[in-house]
């Protein structure tokens, strides 16, 4: 953790859940991993106590499951909440960039190629940073919708589709996509200061549908599918086959 990022929370707690919440999303702490909480604490610089409240705010979150007992696990990847994810986000994003293209001003223009610089695809395995620089061209873009309720949506939705992308980032994407996804950052830059709305929300639309988190959907949706135990219907559908 940077020592800049560290300074913007004042107590303990505070910086517990930005640290343990880095931890998460790095891939470092991965999903159903069991929270060894008196060593992360230790590791991290800090009592238990705290520890725990950051546990509880990242519990909230969907991020961390806790039990009666206080034991503390990574929340697992799901099949569900990637579709439920996928679902929010193929309606939301293309309304937020919409609402960018109508109401953006100079300093989100501003922002938004601020962001925008130097950003590439995400590789496999991307470091927590790379993550971070994602998010914030799309954030900036959020932003630029000026309807606060729909930033703070997407904004909770991103942690835990974070996890998702690194996911599907375990099989590498060829160059080829890697660039698609790269004209499509500029098209979406380009459309909404353009204030061509219709066209804003077509290309995140497209981007949404083929994004890190459609591929993980699918990849949990098939191994849900393929390890399943077998019913009393797929018994008779085999016999009639």
């Amino acid at each position: 953790m940077s020592e800049s990022a560290a300074e913007l929370y004042t107590t303990k707690a505070d910086f517990a859940y930005l640290r343990v919440k880095e931890l998460i999303l790095s891939g470092t702490l991965p999903p159903g991993s069991v929270i060894a909480q008196v060593q992360l604490a230790r590791d991290i610089g800090i009592s238990t106590t705290p520890l725990r409240e950051a546990l509880r705010r990242l519990k909230s979150e969907g991020l961390v499951e806790l039990d009666a007992h206080r034991d503390a696990r990574v929340a697992p990847l799901a099949a569900e909440e990637a579709r439920d994810l996928l679902e929010l986000r193929r309606s939301l994003d293309p309304l937020a960039v919409a609402l960018a293209a109508e109401r953006r001003t100079k300093a989100d223009i501003a922002a938004m190629r601020a962001a925008h610089e130097g950003l590439t695809p995400l590789p496999g395995n991307p470091a927590y940073e790379q993550l971070v620089a994602h998010r914030k061209f799309h954030t900036a873009l959020y932003n630029a919708s000026h309807n606060d309720l729909l930033i703070q949506t997407l904004d909770g939705l991103w942690d835990k589709a974070d996890r998702y992308r690194r996911l599907a980032l375990e099989v590498e994407r060829d160059q080829a996509a890697r660039d698609r996804k790269a004209a499509e950052h500029e098209a979406l830059l380009e459309y909404v200061i353009a204030g061509d709305g219709e066209s804003a929300a077509a290309v995140m639309h497209e981007h949404i549908a083929t994004s890190l988190g459609a591929q993980a959907a699918w990849r949990l949706r098939k191994h849900h599918a393929e390890t399943r135990p077998a019913t009393e219907g797929d018994a008779a559908a085999d016999a009639d086959a």
